[in-house]
């Protein structure tokens, strides 16, 4: 990675029905685990690898949570209002396009927490990323090295990184789970009109013309999506 990534997109436009009832007066990335906020976890990450500014979706209970963004410095937050209208992941994005510039940004959401070991999840990233042979890089994790997570995997990964959807009939392939994080290059979506649409469109895009690249994170991976993920992580975090 010859530039470094200065720009971040987090994603905290979701109605949190799976948190209930964490989330029937508090949108889910104010959800604290430990105190601590979940947005911030996210946004601290993002900061501490050199992110200046966050492009934040919001619509549930926003100004609750546009209240507790003001309070942050680091890095500098732009909110992307989707108050009218949720525009799922994809959708997302293409509101936010002007915002997000012309280069690779990272993108995550906010209901997931990282505990790096060897290497920080961004520059796991950043190190593997070529921007003349890749449109988008999803950081992954063997399912052994996570809580909170009951699925079976998303993605089957190649020895050099290239990602494939697994075939629900084969048996016995290793299909490592997509942490939320990623990079993403706008030209995958610059031609996108706005509307509700997930970022799985983008990403079959990305695989069908072989742009589509996966990295495996040596890490913890902590799901927060529910109340039994929340009990997980704090759990953990209180023994760590």
């Amino acid at each position: 990675m010859s530039m470094p990534i200065v720009t971040a997109m987090v994603l905290a436009a979701g109605l949190g029905t799976r948190m209930r009832p964490y989330t029937d007066n508090m949108p889910k990335p104010l959800v604290p685990v430990l105190k601590k906020p979940l947005i911030d976890y996210t946004l601290d990450r993002f900061a501490e690898a050199g992110v200046k500014r966050a492009i934040v979706n919001t619509h549930y209970l926003a100004e609750q949570l546009q209240k507790h963004l003001e309070k942050r410095t680091a890095p500098q937050i732009l909110v992307s209002d989707e108050r009218g209208e949720l525009l799922e992941t994809g959708g997302a994005l293409i509101k936010a396009r002007d915002q997000l510039g012309d280069e690779p940004f990272f993108c995550a959401n906010t209901d997931a927490i990282m505990i790096d070991t060897t290497m920080d999840a961004c520059e796991v990233l950043t190190g593997f990323w070529q921007d003349h042979e890749m449109d988008a890089l999803l950081l992954l994790c063997p399912k052994q090295q996570t809580s909170g997570y009951t699925g079976k995997g998303d993605f089957l990964c190649t020895a050099d990184g290239v990602l494939s959807w697994p075939d629900a009939g084969a048996k016995n392939e290793t299909a490592y789970i997509f942490t939320g994080v990623q990079i993403i290059h706008p030209r995958l979506f610059a031609d996108e009109p706005l509307r509700p649409v997930s970022t799985k469109r983008f990403w079959d895009k990305a695989m069908a013309e072989g742009r589509l690249y996966g990295v495996l994170y040596d890490g913890r991976w902590m799901h927060v999506g529910d109340p039994a993920g929340l009990a997980a992580a704090e759990k953990y975090l209180s023994s760590t």
